[in-house]
């Protein structure tokens, strides 16, 4: 008697989270607007690299020396309320604009830190 075939069963692996890896051309200023700016803690800090994190996201730093670098990255972070960000980052002391509706259905508000890196924070319109 033979047996039945049993279709074999792929596993397929599973992602948890993303941390961005943003250019920095100073780290300490970086960490200095990141932690006293936009409210991260300080995680991880080495000469070259640091982990920030907030509201369980992180932000990985590399120290760069090419100024290009950062000014042609950003990241995207989702946010349940990019308004109450605005609010928050307003009265932290960082220039930016209110956030706003994107053609792509998307609520978005961007920060550009100190070396040019851009983050999208970004809730469903």
């Amino acid at each position: 008697m033979s047996s039945p075939i049993v279709p074999h069963l792929e596993i397929k692996g599973r992602l948890h989270s993303a941390a961005p890896i943003l250019a920095s051309l100073d780290l300490a200023e970086s960490i200095a607007f990141y932690t006293g700016m936009m409210s991260f803690v300080l995680m991880v800090q080495l000469d070259d690299y640091a982990i920030l994190g907030r509201d369980g996201c992180e932000i990985h730093l590399h120290v760069c020396s090419d100024p290009l670098i950062p000014e042609n990255t950003a990241c995207y972070l989702r946010t349940p309320s990019t308004d109450a960000l605005y609010r928050e980052f307003k009265k932290l002391g960082v220039r930016l604009r209110p956030p706003q509706v994107k053609p792509w259905g998307m609520k978005e508000l961007y920060v550009i830190d100190p070396h040019g890196n851009r983050l999208k924070f970004g809730e469903q319109a």
